[in-house]
């Protein structure tokens, strides 16, 4: 699937929300569905958890529950999104295979007790996901109310996705070998040579954990890229038996900043994917901002964390995504858990649909008063009187009511790759670094000037028509690019800017010669690199620091920033340029604002706070500030919205 984000569709917005009937008295479901009907709600999702009440015991499949649950949604008029459960194997289940369980990088059993106790290399257990998910398919196939299927829920979820288990280490092997052909070539490709690391066969290689100092970088990268075809092909497994039977279309629910398995391999299955926003919750757990900047912003969340996953979830899902659970007030799960300015959960919303979202679903219809989410708000609190952000959803459903939103092409592509960081996280180089930072970064500077951004995959932008799509294309810390892409980018009609770390490494992660970036377009070569404590930056001569990373070039392109040392940082040849290092701030605001005149890019300097995006009929202004902001003539105010 190559993506095409800018696809010239308007989508008429819907609703929604999660559902859990199997924890509300019968009694109550007919109300519930006439009430977010009322609401203006038109999708609920429902089952994802539900395994244990469908089969209560092995081979003993309950179905009469769901099937009236879903017709008294569906009679209300509302769609179903129907979950496979294969996130919360019953405990049962353990009792029947108990080696299905993961274990962590100690050796630890990750035991029964709450969700995501599996591990994805388990072969049975991969069965009785299979299983379950047929028997839904086949029993629901043909009803009218099932309009689309979510299979499983968040991979990735609580550090899921790695497993050193006996199942893990044994369809490791077998990876290996399919991968390397013969124990040789892996020692050849791996370095293996250096501390006597040589194997003689596939069944001697153990799992890249608790070895006396670090393993070697070419085994982790190799186990990433196994635990990441795991998880697709878990998640492939299930696809296709739905697709057996059913026509609906079919998605799973990504998170934020969850970079662990490749999501672009995994959406190539996908009809469309969906992903999980909760803002407040990542200012303190994911932003990973400072103390100054989440007292700012504790109570609308970060300006640009949100936007960056939309632009990143419509790249992965070739322009087709929802927000399938949007916070709705406090969660239960961050270090702090503030509740929402007022207008958030609007604003939130409007951002989402704003850039591209056919759906946002509120997660969840109703507090629950029991178990670990008990303090996990609803659109309604647990006695179904309406939370706080009730009446903002409401009027939000009578906003959007005729009011298509076409997507605009954007003048800008950034590159996000998920093996770039695995890469880095294998080799940073820096401590207290990452991909997704350097990238976001770079995100934060392009926002902060006014831009819409497509955040694509290296697999789109081997397309060459989309690559000319744009004016604009930036490749940050992308340490492995294929020849496809190299040869796309040189040839790209618009400006490219490359680096840091630019092909640096082989898909083995070693230092490939010719000695990178090796872009026939740029007549430079990396001659070492060095990594700088927090406390050292390095002042660059036109202002600001470069921070955390850089790389010392030989070149004989046009330098055009330079460190007051006199080391060259970015410079150009025609339309290509590259970036030997990590800015800060301030310095990537002017390199932003240089690049976009050079690609006639229309730029302006945002308020403190304020955000902007475009479609082909509006613009939207929202203000994540906590304190109101003159737009266009207009006062916006904290958590506001405006269009024009």
């Amino acid at each position: 699937m190559t993506a095409d984000v800018n696809k010239n569709l308007a989508t008429r917005p819907t609703l929604g929300t999660c559902y859990y009937p199997e924890q509300w008295p019968r009694e109550q479901w007919q109300e519930d569905a006439r009430q977010m009907a009322a609401l203006g709600l038109t999708w609920v999702r429902i089952a994802e958890f539900s395994w244990g009440v469908l089969e209560p015991t092995p081979g003993e499949l309950c179905w009469p529950w769901l099937d009236e649950a879903i017709n008294v949604l569906g009679q209300a008029g509302l769609k179903v999104v129907l979950g496979t459960p294969s996130a919360t194997p019953p405990r049962w289940m353990i009792d029947k295979w108990p080696d299905m369980l993961a274990m962590d990088d100690k050796g630890q059993v990750r035991k029964f007790g709450s969700r995501r106790h599996y591990c994805f290399s388990h072969q049975n257990y991969r069965q009785e996901a299979v299983r379950i998910a047929a028997l839904m398919a086949h029993r629901y196939s043909n009803n009218p109310y099932i309009h689309a299927w979510q299979v499983d829920n968040e991979y990735g979820c609580h550090d899921t996705t790695y497993s050193y288990s006996p199942a893990a280490t044994k369809a490791f092997r077998v990876w290996l070998q399919q991968r390397y052909d013969n124990i040789t070539k892996l020692n050849e490709a791996w370095g293996n040579v250096f501390w006597s690391m040589q194997y003689n066969d596939f069944e001697q290689i153990d799992l890249p954990n608790a070895t006396v100092t670090e393993a070697n970088p070419a085994h982790h990268m190799a186990f990433r890229r196994f635990s990441s075809d795991q998880v697709c092909d878990f998640n492939l497994s299930q696809v296709e038996v739905i697709k057996q039977y059913s026509k609906a279309p079919v998605s799973h629910n990504f998170m934020g900043r969850i970079t662990d398995f490749d999501h672009s391999a995994m959406a190539q299955n996908l009809d469309f994917v969906t992903w999980d926003s909760y803002p407040l919750g990542f200012l303190e757990d994911r932003v990973q901002a400072t103390s100054e900047h989440q007292c700012q912003y504790e109570r609308q969340g970060d300006p640009d964390f949100q936007a960056f996953h939309h632009d990143l979830y419509r790249g992965v899902g070739n322009g087709r995504w929802w927000v399938m659970e949007q916070q709705p007030g406090p969660v239960n799960w961050a270090p702090y858990n503030p509740a929402p300015l007022a207008g958030m959960v609007r604003l939130w919303s409007w951002e989402a649909l704003a850039h591209g979202a056919e759906t946002v679903c509120y997660f969840r219809w109703r507090q629950a008063p029991f178990a670990q989410e008990q303090m996990h708000s609803g659109l309604l609190r647990p006695d179904s009187s309406p939370a706080p952000c009730y009446g903002e959803v409401s009027q939000l459903a009578q906003e959007i009511k005729d009011f298509p939103i076409t997507k605009a092409k954007a003048s800008v592509a950034l590159v996000f790759d998920y093996v770039a960081a695995w890469a880095w996280e294998i080799q940073p180089h820096a401590a207290n670094t990452s991909y997704f930072d350097l990238v976001f970064d770079c995100y934060k500077a392009l926002r902060k000037q006014g831009l819409s951004v497509d955040v694509l995959p290296p697999c789109a932008l081997e397309n060459q028509a989309i690559c000319d799509q744009y004016q604009l294309l930036w490749a940050p810390g992308l340490m492995h690019m294929s020849n496809p892409l190299k040869a796309a980018l040189v040839k790209a009609k618009g400006h490219v800017l490359w680096g840091p770390r630019s092909a640096a490494k082989t898909q083995d992660m070693s230092i490939p010669v010719p000695l990178p970036p090796n872009i026939i377009s740029l007549p430079l070569t990396v001659q070492a690199c060095e990594s700088l404590r927090p406390d050292r930056p390095l002042a660059l001569e036109q202002g600001g620091w470069v921070i955390n990373y850089r790389e010392l070039l030989d070149t004989k392109a046009n330098i055009l920033e330079q460190t007051t040392d006199s080391e060259p940082v970015l410079v150009q040849q025609g339309k290509q340029l590259y970036l030997a290092a990590w800015l800060d701030q301030h310095a990537l605001q002017r390199l932003v604002i240089n690049l976009c005149t050079m690609a006639n890019i229309p730029t302006f300097d945002m308020p403190e706070g304020v955000r902007c995006r475009d479609t082909k009929e509006h613009r939207f202004w929202f203000n994540y500030d906590n304190k109101p902001h003159q737009v266009e003539g207009e006062s916006l105010a904290p958590g506001g919205v405006l269009i024009q």
